[in-house]
Formats: structure tokens, C-alpha cells, sequence
């Protein structure tokens, strides 16, 4: 189950991304992904007001590793 609104459209059912592939470990739209998934053009396009880029990245490390939990 997807926690964000901003990811839920690429949730397959699972909490997984839809265009994961499992079997290489790789998006498989990599080259023409949304800006949610290209962390600093999205950074830059929607956060560089509010947070700097160091404290964006100690939050999203923070939600990685309480994914891989």
C-alpha cells in the first residue's frame, strides 16, 4: 500500500513501484520516469524553498530505511 499521494499512481497493489523489474533490480522506465522519481530535479523544482538539499536527503534516507524494515 503506497503512503504518498505523490507516488500512489505508480503503486501496482503492493507498495512496489509498477515499473519495477524484480528480475534486474531496475526501473524499467528509467529514462522517461516521472519527476517524482528524479530526486533532484524534484528537490529543485519543489523543495529548494522550504528545506535545504541536506536535510531532503536525511529525510528520504529515513523513509528508505524504514521501507527496508
Amino acid at each position: 500500500m503506497n503512503e504518498s499521494s505523490k507516488t500512489a499512481f505508480l503503486d501496482r497493489g503492493d507498495g512496489v513501484c509498477k515499473h519495477f523489474d524484480e528480475q534486474s533490480n531496475l526501473c524499467r522506465i528509467y529514462s522517461e520516469r516521472p519527476l517524482v522519481c528524479r530526486v533532484e530535479e524534484y528537490y529543485l523544482a519543489n523543495m529548494s524553498e522550504l528545506i535545504s538539499w541536506d536535510e531532503f536527503v536525511h529525510i528520504n534516507v529515513e523513509i528508505c530505511q524504514h521501507l527496508q524494515k
